[in-house]
């Protein structure tokens, strides 16, 4: 008896994911939840220098400024809430400092310039058709930093913009690094402040417009992690208390189902070393000062060094 429906997957064939690939991540807060997954194997991966974005212009935002190597200035920062922010930017980088904010969003752009030329794969997960755009500047903005709601339109974009804003983001990355491999998803976080019905026709949007352009002989794939969420868990079992987002099990889920398909298997045998040291890092003896409290410390110790001898960024 099967009591769920569950979507076919099968291993990618080609330019798997492994301890050599170097991991970039875009996008929404589910972009965040797997590269968590990613930071605890030890993969070499970076998420998110601006802070989460949630739709696709201010991702090809990001990507265009970051190829062209924008230099932050006053210009581009406000003052807001006691707070300085930049629209290009999430509020996690917002700062009490003007300077402190410039500085930092400098810094970051240059990372990502450079992690854009390095990468071998880019995850893009898209959250949102809904935009918001800046009355005084008619410019669509990443973050609105709760500053007046008259300062701005809502404005849904369509398949047809979303597709060229895609199109765009391969195009300019494949500029600096035609050898990298595009992994497009849809978060499958629900933007109910939206609307329900606006929330499925903006998720729509979404999902149209990557299967315009995703096309495996030009490396840019779609993983269906909105569809799994949506259908093999579709019980609210899997959602944290506010029924809006997928809590731990889901996550793990989708990231298994993940593994099937884009970790290559010669990195399996490297993940359970990797994870026998995290569980070892975390366990608490009954007497710290014991021998054999000391021996299991000696024999982690070795796991590591054993471990970054293979692979130097590998570290705890």
């Amino acid at each position: 008896m099967k009591l769920l429906t569950q979507i076919p997957l099968t291993p990618q064939q080609h330019n798997q994911i492994d301890y050599t690939s170097k991991v970039l991540l875009l996008g929404s807060c589910f972009s965040e939840n797997i590269s968590k997954k990613f930071n605890y194997f030890k993969f070499q991966s970076t998420v998110n220098p601006f802070g989460i974005l949630f739709q696709p212009l201010a991702i090809e935002s990001l990507i265009t400024n970051a190829i062209n190597e924008k230099v932050y200035t006053d210009e581009d920062v406000f003052f807001q809430n006691e707070q300085w922010h930049c629209f290009e930017a999430h509020s996690q980088l917002s700062s009490a400092s003007k300077v402190e904010l410039l500085d930092n969003l400098n810094v970051q752009i240059k990372c990502t310039h450079q992690h854009i030329k390095e990468a071998s794969h880019i995850i893009i997960t898209l959250g949102t058709s809904w935009v918001y755009r800046a009355i005084e500047t008619d410019t669509i903005v990443a973050n609105c930093h709760k500053a007046p709601q008259r300062q701005f339109l809502k404005e849904l974009i369509s398949v047809e913009a979303i597709t060229e804003s895609l199109q765009a983001i391969i195009t300019l990355v494949k500029s600096v690094n035609p050898k990298v491999s595009f992994l497009f998803t849809v978060s499958p976080v629900r933007h109910i402040k939206d609307g329900f019905v606006e929330n499925m026709q903006s998720k729509a949007h979404l999902i149209t417009a990557i299967h315009n352009v995703i096309e495996a002989r030009h490396q840019n794939y779609y993983f269906p992690s909105y569809e799994i969420l949506m259908d093999e868990l579709r019980d609210y079992r899997f959602y944290t208390e506010d029924m809006i987002h997928p809590n731990q099990t889901a996550i793990s889920y989708i990231w298994g189902k993940f593994q099937k398909v884009w970790i290559s298997e010669t990195a399996f045998e490297t993940m359970d070393e990797v994870e026998i040291i995290q569980k070892g890092l975390q366990h608490l003896p009954f007497n710290f000062a014991s021998e054999a409290h000391q021996k299991f410390l000696q024999k982690l110790a070795d796991k590591k060094a054993k471990l970054q001898t293979e692979f130097p960024h590998i570290t705890f």
